[in-house]
């Protein structure tokens, strides 16, 4: 029955064959399916972040989420390792990309899979979602709000990235964006300026930005949550994932 799932932590091989931990969630529908790699967002591997996992098995995909922060702080809860992360200016780049492909690798290997994969990521995982996206074969991204695509860090800010306006080119599968008009980061100027660089490099994309709603709109645990908006843009999501991950 659609909705019903297995859930579980599991240890698969990340970039340059490290050990990291990852939470699967599968649906128990044997049908051939998609899969999705969930990206947590800067406060880190969180019960939040899980149960988006379960909610992306529950509508009949494979799914798991990497603990970006395992080698910062193994066995440390979600707030000490997102500070330890934080205070050592977030993950690198390459490392991302290695991560990830360490769980495409897993997902395609399972039985239930197509063949097809995409990322999904929210805050500073929106970014990562497009990095993995511009760096790896996939057939869908999804970037939520994710800040310095385009545009630098502020001073003081705690991840030390830069832009990623020099891999648009290399998109390599559709992209769909869902942000907040009242985000600083990123700011609506920023999301225009990525609409029109992708636009003029011929990639396929869908911007959808909401009004009322600012950063982690998404967030059914925060101030800023948006029901609305985040109605709105599952639906959304649900649409692009049937589309470009059907077998």
């Amino acid at each position: 029955m659609k909705g019903d799932l297995r859930a579980e932590t599991i240890w698969l091989e990340g970039s340059s064959g490290d050990r990291i931990e990852a939470y699967l969630a599968e649906p128990l529908d044997q049908r051939s399916t998609g899969a999705m790699v969930v990206i947590h967002h800067m406060p880190g591997y969180d019960e939040g972040t899980k149960e988006i996992t379960r909610r992306v098995a529950a509508e009949g995909y494979l799914a798991i989420c990497p603990n970006l922060y395992t080698r910062e702080a193994p066995g440390a809860s979600a707030d000490d390792a997102a500070a330890a992360a934080r205070a050592s200016g977030g993950v690198p780049d390459d490392r991302l990309v290695g991560d990830v492909a360490g769980c495409l690798t897993y997902l395609r290997g399972l039985p239930q899979s197509n063949g097809k994969a995409g990322a999904i990521g929210y805050c500073s995982g929106g970014r990562q979602s497009f990095l993995a996206a511009c760096s790896l074969p996939l057939q869908a991204a999804i970037d939520c709000y994710g800040a310095f695509v385009v545009g630098q860090p502020p001073e003081g800010f705690p991840l030390k990235v830069g832009p990623l306006t020099d891999l648009v080119d290399s998109l390599s599968c559709p992209l769909l964006g869902l942000f907040g008009e009242e985000d600083q980061h990123p700011s609506a100027s920023e999301v225009k300026e990525l609409d029109e660089l992708l636009s003029g490099h011929g990639k396929p994309h869908e911007f959808h930005s909401y009004q009322g709603a600012g950063h982690a709109f998404f967030a059914v645990d925060r101030p800023s949550y948006r029901p609305e908006a985040a109605k709105d843009g599952w639906a959304r999501i649900w649409k692009f994932l049937a589309v470009n991950l059907a077998a």
